[in-house]
């Protein structure tokens, strides 16, 4: 796995960040050095498709990046038939995906597209993922994405996302930064680097409030909410329709 050096080194000025072809060769240590618990995230969420999967249902991943819930997804689901379709909008982290799934045993049950997940059109979903996409959309967006995931699910079908998240006290908030800031410090990265990746994400990850989150997916329809996984500033919820 490529190790995550981007921002190792002083950049001035630092640009935004993209999900460009330099971002797509180290993503995978990139997120799990920086997302608590991802590979827990994944492996549940792979479970849980695997539990709820309906029938000739769909299931799809919006915002699918190098594809690690596919990859996980077909080896709980085993032999299982099933359709996932992996959306993203970064050809880059598609190209990776790709290479992937064709040494995949069951890869050939993913579809990829490259399109804009804000514009894109769910349908006869059985399970949809997003995994720390919404972040990266405008608030409209959000609540487009979301609204359009619950017409497009099947009765029973369920919505499992996760989110990077602010506290609405900013005393909590603060409490919440400093452990995150110590858990990349653990994982290797160095002050300037953490510096230099939040000025780059700043103004393009724009986190909300666990209140936000709800009140969201409660206003698309989704009457059947939990929180199964909270670490901190990092949250994944599940909704079921």
């Amino acid at each position: 796995m490529p190790h995550d050096t981007i921002y190792d080194d002083p950049r001035r000025p630092v640009p935004p960040f993209t999900f460009d072809d330099r971002v797509a060769t180290v993503f995978d240590d990139m997120i799990q050095r920086s997302v608590p618990l991802y590979g827990e995230i994944i492996q549940r969420q792979a479970q849980l498709i695997r539990r709820f999967h309906q029938e000739q249902s769909r299931i799809y991943d919006l915002g699918c990046s190098t594809g690690n819930l596919g990859v996980a997804a077909c080896r709980v689901m085993a032999d299982t038939p099933f359709r996932m379709i992996a959306v993203d909008n970064s050809a880059a982290m598609l190209k990776v995906y790709d290479e992937r799934r064709q040494h995949l045993p069951g890869g050939e049950r993913i579809e990829l597209v490259n399109a804009d997940v804000a514009r894109f059109r769910v349908e006869d979903a059985g399970i949809v993922v997003i995994n720390f996409t919404l972040q990266f959309l405008s608030l409209a967006d959000r609540d487009r994405v979301v609204d359009r995931v619950y017409k497009g699910l099947r009765p029973g079908g369920v919505l499992l996302f996760s989110e990077k998240i602010v506290h609405a006290d900013d005393a909590f908030s603060d409490l919440q930064q400093d452990f995150y800031y110590g858990f990349k410090r653990e994982n290797g990265y160095s002050d300037l680097a953490i510096a230099q990746k939040r000025e780059a994400l700043e103004n393009v990850l724009i986190p909300e409030t666990v209140a936000d989150h709800l009140k969201r997916v409660s206003g698309a329809g989704f009457k059947r909410l939990d929180i199964w996984l909270k670490w901190f500033n990092f949250c994944s919820w599940i909704c079921q329709k």
